[in-house]
């Protein structure tokens, strides 16, 4: 016999958890499915656990460097990469229990096993108690995505590695390949470097964290090689062979030569792949790419049938996928009768993008460039790091801020930084850009002194010829 239910969300990580938790404060009956572990790849094994893994390195710079703080640290300094991993991976078990306590908390039921569509509103979940057959008004696809493999060479978790492997690896690298440079790549780079490790990355196009604005791309660029870490544009990895002992790497440079490189390991981060393929989508949906056709709300050509985060056009990031949730919850309320819920489309160019490698990089909205290419006039600010008091107190005189404006009408139409902490300062300039703030109520905004986000401040000032500190 079917359990029925008002909304079905199939997959728990960022965008399905919090699409269960919206429909069921809005008073829906509200059930998710899960295959693995509650809060998806984003908790367990990719946004957090590689979070406490960066911070494990960021302190162990800093003690590398604690006589530049006038401290002084009796003995050597070692990388525990096993302890790092232990933390990690306590960190994600933390926030999978929390995600457990939320579905509770909010009365949603969960069913754990592989979930399969037999139409649009009605699914199949698989498990070792056998199967079960669920029904519902509306249900949500929220079921992700995963790593690309190399055709040639796919990652076994010995010595080709994709991300899940490289936060528990076997063994620590001595000589390690990273292939891609967005964020996923770079993040891996700037760790493994960081705690001792020889790294070199391979990026096809002509810049690394390609999606950036180029100033933060060359500064970036610049700053990790000064770390230590080897970098190719414009190269391509033609074939890996691997063995016991590592693997054997033929790259072709931006100038046209080949040449074999032997490394211990090698990460792949070179973009992802829907988790599409058997779940019963077919015919149901519209696809490009595996990729999941959706309205701006999240609606598939399927009535009752939902789909958003990494299985629908990207970008492809957590906090995207979580407001994709909210919004699907609060439209498929409200084609259920609530007149109180007003669901808004998500405007894309306001999703910030964060990289967390040191130095760290965010953004928001449109790069120099791609202003320019949509036919705007422009209004550049760039206010560096070692203008801020605060920055050099820390010791973090470090990176820029780029903000550019509509020259005719004063619309932030993207900010980019590189340095310490932007990670956290860009969602000024997301909830500016959100309010469709103007450069003049920026410039009028007093920010606390001392702080690093004076330097967001003296960025729009340096647009308008304004800056105080340069």
């Amino acid at each position: 016999m079917s359990k029925a239910y008002d909304v079905i969300v199939l997959g728990s990580g960022p965008g399905g958890y919090v699409a269960a938790i919206r429909a069921s404060q809005l008073g829906l009956k509200t059930a998710i499915v899960e295959r693995e572990l509650l809060g998806g790849i984003c908790l367990n094994w990719g946004c957090i656990p590689t979070k406490a893994m960066l911070r494990s390195a960021e302190v162990f710079h800093q003690m590398s460097h604690a006589s530049d703080y006038g401290l002084k640290v009796a003995g050597e300094i070692e990388a525990d990469l096993e302890a790092i991993v232990k933390r990690s991976r306590g960190v994600a078990k933390q926030l999978n229990q929390g995600v457990t306590h939320l579905m509770k908390k909010n009365k949603i039921t969960v069913h754990m096993g592989e979930g399969k569509l037999t139409g649009p509103t009605s699914l199949t979940v698989k498990s070792e108690d056998g199967d079960e057959e669920l029904s519902a008004k509306h249900i949500i696809v929220a079921t992700g995505a995963r790593a690309r493999d190399l055709p040639f060479a796919p990652a076994d978790g010995k010595r080709v590695w994709t991300y899940r492997h490289a936060m528990t690896p076997p063994e620590k690298p001595t000589k390690l390949l990273v292939i891609g440079s967005g964020a996923i790549g770079i993040e891996f780079a700037s760790f493994y470097n960081d705690i001792g490790v020889d790294v070199t990355v391979v990026e096809m196009l002509d810049r690394i964290v390609p999606v950036e604005d180029a100033d933060v791309s060359t500064f970036l660029e610049k700053s990790l090689t000064k770390q230590g870490i080897a970098i190719m544009t414009g190269a391509g990895v033609e074939d890996l062979k691997v063995s016991d002992k590592g693997v054997s790497a033929t790259i072709k440079d931006k100038d046209g030569n080949t040449d074999t490189t032997e490394f211990s390991h090698v990460i792949t981060a070179i973009g992802i792949v829907p988790n599409t393929e058997n779940i019963g989508l077919d015919n149901l949906v519209e696809m490009d790419k595996g990729f999941i056709q959706i309205d701006e709300y999240g609606r598939t050509k399927s009535d009752g049938l939902w789909a958003i985060g990494d299985c629908t056009p990207g970008p492809w990031l957590a906090h995207k996928a979580s407001h994709e949730g909210v919004t699907a919850a609060e439209a498929i309320a409200q084609e259920l009768g609530n007149t109180e819920v007003h669901p808004h489309a998500m405007d894309r160019s306001n999703i910030p993008g964060c990289t967390y490698c040191h130095p760290q990089v965010a953004s928001v909205g449109l790069t120099e460039a791609k202003a320019k290419e949509e036919g705007y006039e422009l209004k550049v600010g760039n206010f560096p790091f070692i203008g801020n008091g605060k920055a050099i107190a820390l010791g973090e005189a470090e990176g820029f801020i780029k903000t550019v404006f509509d020259a005719k009408t004063g619309e932030l139409l993207g900010a980019h930084m590189v340095g310490a902490e932007v990670t956290e300062l860009i969602q000024g300039y997301t909830v500016g850009k959100t309010l469709e703030t103007t450069e003049a109520e920026l410039m009028q905004t007093v920010f606390a002194h001392p702080t690093l986000s004076e330097m967001m401040h003296e960025s729009v000032l340096d647009a308008y010829g304004k800056a105080l500190h340069i």
